[in-house]
């Protein structure tokens, strides 16, 4: 059964800020858009890329690696991989596009709560 973990506090964000947590053994990116707060897997689905050290712009993460980005307001992928030629489509061609998994987020008072 689901249930809410707290996982920060409000004023440790600001917008357009992000952190890794870790919580109930998996690794969470949790990140502040506008006033909204959002939590996706944090491991890129291709080379399990960190997320939480890549850009984020808008609603949109980078992963650093190799530039797939996701949503993170559903974790839909919106780019799978950057760049073209030969190595380019190799890759694609080996790991197909995935989302990444989303967690439903709630905020009472000044704590963060994510749904495991």
């Amino acid at each position: 059964m689901a249930k809410y973990v707290a996982a920060g506090k409000t004023g440790e964000f600001k917008d357009g800020s992000k952190k890794k947590v870790s919580l109930e053994g998996q690794e969470i990116m949790l990140a502040k858009v506008g006033n909204d707060y959002y939590a996706v897997g944090n491991r890129c689905p291709h080379l399990k890329g960190d997320l939480s050290a890549g850009k984020l712009e808008g609603a949109i993460i980078t992963c650093p690696r190799h530039g797939s980005q996701f949503d993170i307001r559903d974790g839909r992928n919106v780019r799978w991989l950057k760049g073209a030629g030969l190595l380019a489509a190799v890759g694609k061609a080996l790991k197909s596009p995935r989302d990444l998994a989303s967690y439903r987020v709630k905020v009472e008072g000044d704590t963060i709560s994510v749904e495991i």
